[in-house]
């Protein structure tokens, strides 16, 4: 099974749109967003995604409560700030992680087969003993000027950086 990772939107609309575009070509089922959406009017473009997806709060969403009912009107699942994902037999993490200090807990914890986090904008997959930890990079292109999203084959655990153009 393809999940799909992204984070960081923060509004950028054209690239939230391309990015959605990448991941149903991809055929992604899942689709994870570890926060900073931004603003309630972005959510209309999470409606072309053609997977199920979760996502959780990042430290800039603005008003969360409409976040959380727009995301469900369109079939979205806004967990909080935390999420805890079953997906094909992986136990997986998610979190914004700007709490630095809860997002190295759960990764030293090894209680999951994966954790995902945003919130630094740079697109990283590497290995913790035996937890993977993923952050997309961010969908707005903003401080890294790469708008990126993450790929997850939960067969083999497997991770593809893409860069959105």
């Amino acid at each position: 099974m393809i999940v799909g990772i992204m984070a960081d939107t923060h509004d950028r609309l054209p690239m939230l749109d391309k990015a959605v575009r990448r991941l149903n070509e991809e055929k992604a089922e899942v689709v994870l967003h570890a926060g900073d959406y931004i603003a309630p009017f972005v959510v209309s473009h999470f409606e072309a995604l053609e997977a199920n997806m979760i996502g959780v709060f990042g430290n800039n969403d603005g008003d969360r409560e409409l976040l959380k009912k727009r995301f469900a009107d369109i079939g979205g699942d806004i967990r909080g700030d935390f999420a805890e994902i079953k997906v094909d037999g992986i136990k997986v993490a998610m979190l914004h992680g700007h709490e630095e200090e809860l997002l190295h807990s759960l990764i030293d914890a090894k209680c999951y087969d994966v954790v995902v986090h945003g919130h630094t904008h740079e697109s990283v997959a590497h290995r913790n003993e035996e937890t993977l930890i993923i952050n997309p990079g961010e969908i707005c292109g903003y401080l890294t000027e790469k708008s990126s999203i993450a790929l997850l084959e939960t067969k083999t655990l497997n991770v593809n950086n893409i860069t959105i153009e």
